[in-house]
């Protein structure tokens, strides 16, 4: 069956007898919803000479159900409706999970999740990451959901988009151009816009696709005679200019930071940072720590543009408390590098907050992701607290076992009340640092918590 008729609501065959005459017409339509696991229904076969249906009649009937049954959701109109697809060649657990998280990011970029797809396969289609089969699946689902966009949660590569895309008829992102967008959503200051486009533009840069010389164009003038610069050569060289002038711009923000860096070091205040995975707390202990009033909202990247703010410790310890960007699972590439003058801010801390959302289910595997990511920034050789936040939402048999078995210290980031035992901490810290003594060094690897 050509996929592309699976965009129709009605589609009908007619089979020929062994004289090649008519013999009868096989019709059948999709259908508004699933019904016993059916997407489609199939019609009584009908003899060419009385074939009483009237199709136009039935068209209009499906496709006023369709526009009826797609807005029945409550979904705002300004929203997107996407179908979230993970193609998986691990574990249930692991595709859910992550699953779970795609379907936060999409929420946190205004995107109204209609379904979701998982796919479980021994070896993953190099050409259409999944099946045809259930391509051809997702192209009934996304009609019966009044769906206009397909979200991948694996990265695709540029002949996967192009080959989904023109199969399916639809919109296609992956899970890196959506953290993007979120970014690009999200950046207020001008160092975050500058980032933010850097990243998306080397994102986009080996996804350009021409359509051969058949949109080339001619420059005139001597020397440009001939087929001159395809439209696809022109724009590669544009986005290669513009990645020149945003590196340049950053490199002199890079230089301002280290200047501030170096000021702030004379001064001799012990900076302690914030890191964590996004949405895990770290602007609110931020804000009660600090008395600050910085974005924090409940879902992922709310605040992008690192913070700092002077805190006086209980015996009279002055020091520098910054908060960074959140981490998350797969971090893109393109964004590690575009956030390095960031992110450089960690590497002058005396002391990293890891704080971790224990209410999460998934809080186990955030924390080996941040500690993957400040290996590979080279940070792990900073002394790393781990801060469980949201110890009120956990029972306290639990929470106890945690601080035992991850060396940690359990707070609620909204209720200064609990944050005693954090200070004493940081103060502790803080003045062995200021005597010259050795930090604590790197956290211990992450036990087997799954066993509490």
């Amino acid at each position: 069956m050509d996929l592309a008729l699976l965009k129709l609501d009605l589609m009908a065959a007619i089979t020929m007898d062994k004289e090649g005459r008519p013999d009868h017409i096989h019709a059948a339509h999709l259908l508004p919803e699933g019904i016993n696991g059916e997407n489609w229904q199939i019609l009584p076969p009908l003899p060419p000479w009385d074939a009483d249906i009237d199709c136009q009649a039935l068209i209009r009937s499906l496709e006023s159900e369709f526009a009826r049954k797609a807005p029945s959701q409550k979904v705002e109109r300004k929203w997107e409706r996407a179908l979230l697809v993970s193609v998986s060649t691990t574990t249930r657990r692991v595709a859910e999970d992550s699953m779970a998280e795609l379907r936060e990011l999409a929420e946190s970029s205004n995107i109204a999740v209609v379904d979701t797809v998982i796919q479980h396969r021994k070896k993953v289609d190099p050409r259409f990451l999944l099946g045809e089969g259930k391509i051809s699946q997702l192209v009934v689902l996304a009609l019966q959901k009044g769906a206009d966009l397909l979200v991948f949660d694996q990265e695709l590569n540029p002949s996967q988009v192009r080959t989904i895309t023109d199969l399916t008829d639809m919109r296609v992102i992956d899970r890196t151009q959506l953290i993007l967008d979120i970014f690009a959503q999200r950046a207020r200051s001008r160092e975050g816009k500058i980032q933010v486009e850097l990243a998306q533009l080397k994102y986009l840069l080996p996804r350009l696709l021409g359509k051969g010389t058949a949109m080339s164009r001619l420059t005139g003038g001597i020397g440009g005679r001939g087929p001159g610069e395809t439209k696809l050569e022109v724009d590669r060289r544009r986005v290669r200019d513009r990645i020149g002038h945003l590196e340049k711009l950053l490199r002199e923000i890079q230089k301002q930071r280290g200047q501030r860096r170096a000021r702030r070091n004379k001064r001799g205040l012990p900076i302690i940072s914030i890191i964590g995975y996004t949405n895990a707390g770290k602007s609110t202990l931020l804000n009660t720590l600090t008395r600050s009033s910085v974005l924090a909202e409940s879902r992922l990247f709310a605040t992008l543009d690192p913070t700092s703010r002077r805190k006086r410790l209980p015996r009279d310890v002055e020091v520098i408390i910054t908060d960074t960007v959140g981490f998350i699972r797969q971090l893109p590439e393109e964004l590690i590098t575009a956030f390095r003058a960031t992110l450089e801010e960690l590497e002058d801390a005396d002391l990293l907050l890891h704080v971790i959302d224990i209410s999460n289910p998934r809080f186990e595997d955030q924390i080996k992701s941040v500690e993957r990511i400040l290996e590979g920034l080279h940070l792990d050789r900073i002394a790393v607290l781990r801060v469980l936040n949201k110890q009120d939402r956990m029972g306290t048999v639990t929470v106890n076992k945690l601080v035992r078995t991850l060396d940690a210290v359990a707070i609620s980031a909204n209720d200064k009340r609990t944050l005693a035992p954090l200070l004493d901490k940081m103060e502790l810290h803080v003045r062995r640092v200021n005597r010259g003594g050795t930090s604590a060094g790197p956290a211990e690897p992450l036990v087997a918590i799954s066993e509490i």
